[in-house]
This record gives C-alpha cells, structure tokens and sequence, in this order.
C-alpha cells in the first residue's frame, strides 16, 4: 500500500480490489465522508488535525445496524466497499461518488465529519490589506476629485431651460439665466471646468457652416459673459462644423457627398480664433479631419494666442452611444454616416497613429470619445504618450446609468462614481462628464444635491 503524509495525517491511497464478504465498517464518516474529502491530486485535500475526527460508533449499536447495508456484490455493479477509497486513521472513506440520499441524511443528523480547513503555510495573503477601510484607503491606487470633471453645457438662445429628454436632468440652458445659475451650482461643489456646445438656430445653419467664426455668435457671447462672472473657471469650447451645418456634419460636404478636409480645416481655424478671441482657455477640435491640429496652432499663434490650448479629439470613434447629444443639438447628419472621418470601433492600433500625429502637430490633450467601452484606448494612449489624457463619458453612457437607476434594476449614484473612476483608472486625467455636478456633490459629501 503506498501512502503520502497529508498535514500530519497518514493518508493512503488503496488500490482497488474485488468485493468482499466484509461488512462497510460502522463509523458513519464511510458514508458520508466524500463530502470532506475533494480531491487525491498534488497536495490532495484539507482536512483537520489529528484527534478532531469523529469517532467510529460501536458495531453493535442500532443506529450502526440500521445503516449498515450487506456486503458483496449489487446488482449492476460492484458494492460500496469494492470502491477505490482513501484510508483517514480508522476509518475509510469513499472517494466522491457521494449518495444524495446519505448526504441528505447526514445534513439532518448534523455534521459528524471534520469541516475542512485551510492549514498549508500561506505566506501571501493580499486580503490582509482589505480588512479594515483604514486600510484600504491607505493602499488605494485611483483618486478622484471635482478637479477631474468638466461639465458639458448644452446653451441655446431662448430665455428658459427646455429639458432634454433622452437625457434626463440636462438641459438646453438659457444662456444668460440657466446658465449662470448651473455654472454657480457646479462651482459650489468644485467643479470648475466647462464646455460649450451650442444649439443653433436651423436659420443661421449653411453648408459651409460660417456662423461658427460669428464673433457676435452665441458661443463667443456666451464665453464673454462666463468670464466676466466667474474669471477664474477654465472654459473648453467644441470646434466643429456639425452645429453650424446645413447637412449636419463635422466638414464642408461636397456635391458628391464627400467630406472635404482642407476646406474643413480653413473654417476650423477661423472658428478656433474666434473663440480664443473671446477668451476661450482650450479648444477642442472634434472633427476628426487631418492635420487640422497643426493649422489650428499655428492660426492661435499667428493671431497671438500662444496660451490658448488645444485639447485635441485624438481617438473619436464612429460610435452608437452619441445619439443623446445629437438630439440635444439637433445635429444628426442629413444623409450618411460619419465613419469617413471618425474612427473604426473595431480598431486599436489605429489610435497611436493618430496619437503620434497631434502629439508632433502641438495637441495639449489628447482625448478619447466615448470613454467606458473605450478603456482600453484610454490606456493605450496612457501608456504611450506623456501628454494629459482625457475621456469623454458620453450622452449614451450618461443615459443609459440614469435609464438603469431610474427602473431600479442598478443603484445609480453607485454605478456613477463606479463608472468615473474606472475612466480614471485606465489613466484619464479630466473626465468629460454631464455626472461632473452631481459627482462633485457625493465626493463633497451633499449627496446627489
């Protein structure tokens, strides 16, 4: 017989042989047994210390007499002791060909059998440092703060605030009155980042999309009047034809129905310094065309607004999860799609060329849109550029976390600081997010005020 010794018990392992006239022995560990025993491989299995076993009843005992089932051979197959089994101490034990019935039976007359117990030397043990919230706070890897946030504000020319409904709790702020008051709210619990996106009057929307470089427009008055109220808030707007556009889409449109780059990348450049004129902090090309990063800087520098940013749209995909903001702008395109221009969602290692392209053409920031399904990409840019990365948590994302937790089917204000820092853990600097002011509020303790 061989055997291995298996934390301080003998365990042997007996080979199989044929039936025999000799009964199951009394000890009602035999019957029941596979149900402490797992597995005979390796290190095999856990069991206790010696002496904490159970202890064989005497054969003659009624309880003993009542389960004790006749030797030999049954029909179909051999009997219960015929089977391969593992010697504990006094007792044999079955290997895991447990009767459901036995263990049912077991499970009323209470645990006989030795619970298993982990007792091999364990030298690593990482929940040591999950064991009290002192603890863990110390060795937690990912922050957040209000500072991480900026706040998209959706601005029209009307007087009142219209909500927006495939968005709920964003609103088309008016841009003298609603919008002061949630630039006060947002700044009240930290956040002091903002970007401008217009709704623009389908009457001053063209082909050629000339009321993006107004500086009489709505975002340059809009940008005028934050700064005069609130000087010192860091203000990102969105450069980008779509709003302006007769077609609805982020370049001039050709006869044909192709997108023009470099007659898009001229208007781009009028409507950056446009914006930097009014006293815009970073602008935020979104077009995806090429190499309008390039001429956007040497535009803002040529004009004197060497301080002016530019927090580029580096990898925007031709994502589904846009269709909230769309209809916020009323910018979805006439005819077509956007893939000419906007990224493959299949594709990663198209990201770094991208990356490699507005990092030499003299991008700030480097952002990634949309950001939780994109984590990936967000690391990928982390990982190969030492520029300060962004992520936008987009309208798609934003409404599907409120669509969830307004059914009840999640805990919304969970999911929401669970969604932001996994964007800050995959190494997003700023979060573009419409959670910014209500975020802000649970991390400043006001709840979801």
């Amino acid at each position: 017989m061989s055997g291995i010794h298996l934390i301080g018990v003998d365990v042997a392992v007996r080979p199989w042989r044929p039936p025999s006239p000799s009964p199951l022995p009394t000890c009602r560990c035999s019957r029941v047994g596979a149900a402490a025993v797992t597995q005979l491989s390796g290190a095999a299995s856990l069991f206790q210390e010696p002496g904490q076993g159970c202890v064989p009843r005497p054969s003659g005992s009624a309880a003993s007499r009542r389960r004790r089932r006749p030797s030999g051979r049954r029909q179909g197959g051999p009997s219960r002791s015929a089977r391969p089994t593992l010697s504990l101490g006094n007792s044999l034990l079955p290997r895991p060909w447990l009767d459901q019935r036995l263990l049912k039976e077991h499970r009323r007359s209470g645990p006989l059998i030795p619970f298993p117990r982990i007792s091999q030397d364990m030298t690593k043990r990482p929940r040591r440092n999950r064991k009290s919230p002192a603890l863990r706070a110390a060795f937690q890897e990912t922050s957040i703060s209000p500072a991480n946030f900026v706040l998209p504000l959706f601005i029209h020319e009307g007087e009142d605030d219209a909500p927006i409904g495939a968005m709920p709790g964003c609103y088309r702020l008016g841009w003298r009155h609603g919008l002061l008051d949630e630039v006060y709210k947002a700044r009240d619990v930290g956040v002091n980042s903002f970007v401008l996106f217009p709704k623009v009057p389908d009457a001053l929307k063209t082909p050629t999309g000339d009321e993006a470089y107004n500086d009489n427009g709505l975002v340059p008055r809009t940008i005028r009047l934050l700064k005069d109220k609130f000087p010192d808030i860091v203000i990102y707007t969105d450069v980008a034809l779509d709003p302006y556009s007769s077609d609805g889409h982020d370049g001039i449109v050709r006869e044909d129905g192709v997108i023009m780059n470099d007659e898009t990348v001229y208007q781009l450049c009028k409507q950056a310094v446009s914006q930097a004129r009014a006293g815009a902090d970073v602008v935020s090309p979104s077009d995806m065309m090429d190499g309008r990063v390039g001429a956007l800087r040497a535009a803002l520098d040529a004009e004197g607004f060497h301080d002016v940013s530019i927090m580029s749209y580096t990898a925007k995909y031709a994502s589904s999860f846009y269709g909230p903001f769309r209809e916020a702008l009323d910018s979805n395109p006439r005819f077509g799609d956007k893939k000419t221009y906007q990224m493959n969602p299949a594709n990663y290692r198209e990201a770094l060329i991208e990356t490699a392209a507005d990092e030499a053409e003299g991008a700030d920031i480097l952002l990634v849109k949309p950001g939780l399904p994109y984590l990936d990409i967000i690391r990928l840019l982390r990982d190969n550029s030492a520029l300060p990365i962004a992520a936008y948590q987009v309208s798609g994302e934003y409404s599907m976390i409120k669509a969830g937790g307004a059914l009840g089917m999640i805990d919304e204000q969970k999911v929401m600081m669970e969604s932001l820092m996994c964007l800050r853990r995959a190494g997003a600097d700023v979060i573009l997010t419409y959670f910014a002011r209500q975020a802000a509020g649970v991390l400043c303790g006001m709840g979801s005020k």
